[in-house]
């Protein structure tokens, strides 16, 4: 059973084709609360969506095989990635996702939030949290310079466009590190729903640490 009652077809795109050198291996396949990170993230996906593709490297295509989802190899970049997704999504696809598995603590009510947005006619939809750190550029010889946080939010994935939208800004073939980047660059608006706090991106060891702690106090992506 899902989360969304809405009659649009919603599918997600999850991206796992990393190699996670930061981290020092596949961190799809690292621990999180006695699961695969991956597992965590893919559960999410399914009960929030009509479908999922999962993306990820050739060498994993074999043992990543699983019932309900459909399994395609990832590219060289994540824009790459992305694209080689979205090849594999429904015609009949209303309203597609693309979420990263490195953020397996997103919950079913962020995507909820992202699809009511895209059921009010918004093309482009992004999470997103205010910066609350200080910020500070660097300028060569001058040394750092202070920047105004006021108005600075932080994006988060999943990301969710209308599938027109999506195949369109995919067409351009732009690299870029994430699709609503791309979104703009070919003049498609990105509005904005509230990211969550806890969802946060593992790209270190002490990552995965946090992740561990917060699942260990309750919050779960699926049942946050």
């Amino acid at each position: 059973m899902t989360l969304r009652t809405a009659r649009k077809v919603v599918w997600t795109v999850l991206v796992a084709a990393g190699s996670g050198e930061r981290f020092g291996g596949p961190k799809q396949l690292a621990r999180l609360g006695g699961r695969t990170v991956l597992d965590v993230a893919l559960d999410t996906a399914l009960a929030a969506t009509d479908g999922v593709v999962l993306v990820v490297p050739e060498s994993s295509m074999e043992s990543m095989a699983r019932l309900g989802c459909i399994v395609q190899k990832g590219g060289a970049t994540r824009s790459d990635s992305v694209r080689a997704g979205l090849a594999r999504v429904p015609s009949d696809a209303d309203f597609i996702l693309v979420h990263d598995a490195a953020r397996p603590m997103a919950s079913g009510k962020l995507y909820a939030r992202v699809i009511e947005a895209l059921e009010r006619g918004e093309l482009a939809v992004v999470p997103v949290m205010p910066v609350v750190d200080s910020l500070k550029r660097s300028s060569g010889e001058v040394g750092l310079i202070s920047v105004s946080r006021e108005n600075m939010m932080v994006a988060q994935t999943p990301q969710g466009f209308s599938a027109s939208a999506l195949r369109a800004i995919h067409a351009a073939r732009l690299d870029t590190t994430d699709d609503a980047d791309a979104a703009e660059r070919i003049g498609i608006r990105v509005s904005s729903v509230s990211g969550e706090a806890h969802n946060l991106k593992i790209t270190t060891r002490s990552d995965l640490a946090v992740a561990n702690a917060l699942w260990e106090i309750g919050v779960r992506g699926i049942d946050a």
